[in-house]
């Protein structure tokens, strides 16, 4: 997927993104190439699909709550009455190179992002990379989501683990709620996270990320989210 089938799909989905945004969409490539010649974190298949393996899934989370949880979707991107009220804070654990916090900080500014991962050569790329496109709501921390001290409003992160092993990590780390990307037949570990963690019924909800985007790269991928 070059940058303008990406720009298309941006503008037809969310055209609200201002031409600043869209211009941070386009310099992502040059980082991320200059970044992962240095220090390798993304394979050489999936640099050359950036924008449809990495940025168009990550924002997979933007198109769930455009759709589904529109009201945090305008508080998120400072829109409206939203303008003036206090930023959300947003953990990505697990985020690698930067994915999905660095998309979603463009597309919400007035959120502020965290980046966590325990490996530190990708909290590097991350770092420069979200440096690189002048991002001022983003900050990057190389630590385990344990030893954090605060609390965020949500959590997000793309298929680290298993929801099993993933849910004790956020204990006690969210107010509001967990969007997880993740891929392929879930029904099992949800069920078997639902009945370990005593999650409520009716608590998790799954919305696969082909009814906004046809793209058959995301047939089997959906969007967690796991309310509080």
């Amino acid at each position: 997927m070059t940058f303008n089938e990406f720009k298309s799909i941006i503008e037809i989905s969310f055209p609200e993104v201002t031409p600043e945004q869209m211009e941070q969409f386009r310099l992502m490539e040059g980082l991320y190439r200059e970044w992962n010649a240095k220090i390798n974190v993304v394979s050489r298949k999936d640099i050359d699909e950036l924008y449809r393996h990495h940025v168009l899934h990550s924002l997979g989370i933007a198109a769930y709550l455009k759709n589904q949880m529109p009201d945090i979707y305008e508080r998120m991107r400072g829109d409206g009455p939203y303008s003036v009220s206090e930023p959300l804070k947003i953990l990505d654990l697990g985020t690698g190179g930067g994915f999905p916090g660095i998309p979603l900080s463009v597309m919400f500014p007035h959120a502020q992002f965290t980046l966590c991962d325990s490996i530190g050569k990708k909290i590097i790329v991350a770092t420069e990379v979200y440096k690189g496109l002048g991002l001022k709501n983003v900050t990057t921390v190389n630590a385990r989501a344990e030893s954090l001290p605060e609390t965020f409003d949500y959590i997000v992160s793309r298929a680290v683990t298993s929801l099993e092993n993933f849910m004790p990590w956020v204990k006690g780390k969210y107010s509001e709620g967990i969007l997880y990307l993740k891929g392929g037949d879930l029904a099992e570990e949800i069920s078997t996270a639902m009945a370990k963690f005593k999650m409520r019924k009716g608590s998790v909800h799954i919305w696969p990320i082909n009814s906004w985007t046809e793209d058959p790269f995301f047939e089997t991928k959906q969007v967690i989210y796991i309310e509080k």
